[in-house]
């Protein structure tokens, strides 16, 4: 699939099927996140792959969204901020943020072009699930993202919801000025 396609195709899916999901897809996924833009080139996102549906389950509950548990994969995207911050010092959040979401979309575009579905959640008790996956109470490890996985169950439903025209959100030269002028001409 090409990039406008897999862009143009990626939706939130909330309902997969049993299909088992194969690790080779799995590994494509997480090397597609690996290689998103970071700032300083630093590492600064693990993930944690789960398989156990009663884990799955529990993730669920922690989410407040019954959908996940049937997944036949989740992907917990994690971020530590740590070097960032002797890096980038008060910058340092911003950019993992930055990064966080590159990874994220990275992942959701070949989650679509290899044929699964997923639905990023950022909606949970970090808390409960830090406690879940075993992650250290470390100020600088944030979860950013549950990203469940699995063949959508019902593939005419895998359309993605209409978007708002660009001509509401794209502004010239200025905030909120929909017109563009003539450009100027620029002497050589």
């Amino acid at each position: 699939m090409n990039l406008n396609s897999a862009i143009k195709k990626r939706a939130s899916i909330r309902d997969y099927s049993l299909k088992e999901v194969k690790y080779d897809k799995i590994i494509d996924i997480l090397e597609a996140g690996n290689l998103a833009p970071s700032p300083g080139n630093l590492s600064l996102i693990s993930f944690i792959i789960i398989d156990d549906p009663e884990i799955i389950y529990e993730i669920s509950q922690a989410c407040q969204q019954n959908f996940i548990a049937q997944a036949q994969i989740v992907i917990a995207v994690i971020s530590d901020s740590k070097s960032a911050k002797k890096l980038y010092y008060e910058r340092a959040e911003k950019y993992v943020r930055q990064h966080s979401g590159a990874v994220i979309e990275n992942m959701l575009l070949k989650i679509t072009d290899v044929g699964l579905a997923s639905s990023w959640v950022g909606a949970f008790s970090e808390i409960t699930l830090k406690r879940i996956l075993k992650i250290p109470d470390d100020e600088n490890l944030i979860i950013e993202a549950i990203l469940p996985l699995g063949y959508p169950s019902n593939i005419k439903t895998t359309k993605q919801k209409p978007k708002i025209h660009l001509g509401r959100v794209v502004f010239f030269e200025e905030w909120k000025n929909q017109y563009k002028k003539s450009p100027a001409k620029r002497e050589v």
